[in-house]
C-alpha cells in the first residue's frame, strides 16, 4: 500500500483507539449521558462516527450504497462499550478496503454526494474523514471530563 494511505488509515485507527479509550471507563449511564441541550452523548456520537465514515468512504468514495440510517444514529442507546468498539473496527475494516483499493491519482478523482450532488474530490473527502472523526473524538472527551466533574 501507497504511505500516504497507510498513514491515513494509522491515524484514523488512532482517533478510533481514542474514542475507545476515553469512554472504556464511564458508567453505562455515562455513555448515555448529554451534558447540555441538543448534546450527544458518548454512544450517539460513537454510532454516528462510525456511520458518517462509512458513508464518506463506501458512498462517496466508493460509490457503493451502504444503506446507513443517519436518523438512527442519533437514537443510539444503552450500546455497550463492547459494541461501540466494535462499530470502529467494522468502519476501520471497511476504510482498509476502501483507501487500499486508491493510488495516489484517485485523490484529484471527483466524486458526488449522493444526498445534495455537490461535488467533491477523493481527497477532500478523505480528509473530511478524518476531520469529523477528529472532532467527535474531542466531544466525546469533553463530555467524560463533564461527566467526571459533575460527581
Amino acid at each position: 500500500m501507497i504511505q500516504y494511505f497507510t498513514d491515513y488509515l494509522d491515524i484514523l485507527a488512532d482517533l478510533h483507539s481514542e474514542m475507545i479509550k476515553a469512554v472504556r471507563h464511564l458508567p453505562a449511564e455515562a455513555l448515555d449521558w448529554v451534558p447540555y441541550a441538543d448534546g450527544n452523548s458518548p454512544s450517539v456520537l460513537i454510532v454516528h462516527t462510525a456511520g458518517a465514515e462509512k458513508f464518506w468512504l463506501g458512498d462517496v468514495v466508493a460509490n457503493k450504497q451502504s444503506g446507513r440510517d443517519r436518523p438512527a444514529e442519533f437514537r443510539a442507546k444503552n450500546v455497550a462499550v463492547a459494541v461501540l468498539e466494535k462499530k470502529l473496527s467494522e468502519s476501520l475494516g471497511y476504510a482498509e478496503l476502501v483507501v487500499g483499493e486508491l493510488g495516489l491519482d484517485d485523490l484529484a478523482g471527483i466524486r458526488h454526494d449522493p444526498r445534495d450532488g455537490q461535488e467533491v474530490t477523493v481527497a477532500w473527502a478523505l480528509n473530511h474523514v478524518l476531520e469529523h472523526t477528529a472532532l467527535h473524538l474531542g466531544h466525546i472527551q469533553v463530555t467524560r471530563d463533564f461527566w467526571n466533574e459533575r460527581k
